[in-house]
């Protein structure tokens, strides 16, 4: 295996969406362990600002950014700061509600696709040039499993993990030739403080049902230790897609659970 390798000087600055739990936070930590200069954003300045001071007590280097990623006026104003960046990791999104199509509600459906797409597409071009100019840039796409399989009740966040996932494949397509790298990383089942909750709209028990019987479900750090290796190889290596589950996790309909 490859080790990873210090990036090198106008490539060092890493954009987080997202960050400000989860996965999105996890990743900052590690990329900022790896020598990145990160920039957090997400909505809960709080959040970010104390996970910049967390990165800074342990030697990184880090900033918060109160940014909404579905308002496009405030994107391109974030993007202004930035004459390089080495790293964009689009990891702003989340799920909302478990219902079947014939009983969705329209306006959930509407605020996964702006969140998951519409936002991964907000960044993504207001920071392609700044990727672009820095010689050596990647996007990172954080879609899931969801985005290439089906299942009952997940079909508004089935439908914007799937937009993502082909606009991941779309933008690479596009741009083969430039010094920027897409890379999609696709986790299936992963147990975090708040996505199943955020899901059910905070029932507890809900959410509590979706890891039920699960011995050992992905965690924020495992997905956050993908994504900075997949974006630590070699500058020509380009991790297209890469797929993680739980070893308890056959497919998105097949999952192992000890309930006895």
């Amino acid at each position: 295996m490859t080790a990873p390798a210090a990036p090198a000087s106008p490539s060092r600055i890493a954009v987080v969406t997202g960050a400000s739990s989860g996965i999105g936070a996890a990743t900052a930590r590690q990329l900022a362990a790896a020598g990145y200069r990160v920039v957090l954003t997400a909505r809960r300045k709080d959040r970010i600002e104390a996970l910049a001071e967390e990165i800074g007590a342990a030697g990184g280097q880090a900033t918060a950014y109160a940014l909404d990623v579905t308002d496009r006026a405030a994107v391109d104003e974030f993007a202004t700061a930035f004459k390089t960046i080495g790293v964009l990791v689009n990891n702003a999104g989340g799920a909302l509600g478990a219902d079947p199509v014939s009983t969705g509600d329209p306006a959930d459906w509407r605020q996964m696709y702006e969140t998951n797409v519409i936002g991964t597409l907000n960044v993504t071009q207001a920071l392609l040039p700044a990727l672009t100019a820095s010689g050596d840039g990647t996007v990172v796409v954080l879609s899931s499993t969801a985005g290439h399989g089906t299942y009952e009740g997940g079909g508004g966040y089935v439908a914007a993990k799937h937009a993502e996932h082909v606009l991941a494949e779309t933008l690479r397509l596009e741009i083969v030739g430039t010094p920027v790298r897409v890379i999609e990383v696709a986790p299936g089942m992963v147990k975090t403080e708040e996505f199943a909750l955020t899901r059910f709209g905070g029932d507890t028990e809900k959410a509590a049902k979706v890891y039920a019987g699960v011995a050992a479900p992905l965690t924020a750090d495992d997905v956050a230790d993908t994504i900075t290796w997949a974006v630590t190889r070699p500058s020509h290596v380009n991790i297209d897609l890469l797929v993680v589950r739980p070893r308890a996790q056959a497919s998105n309909t097949k999952l192992h659970r000890d309930l006895g």
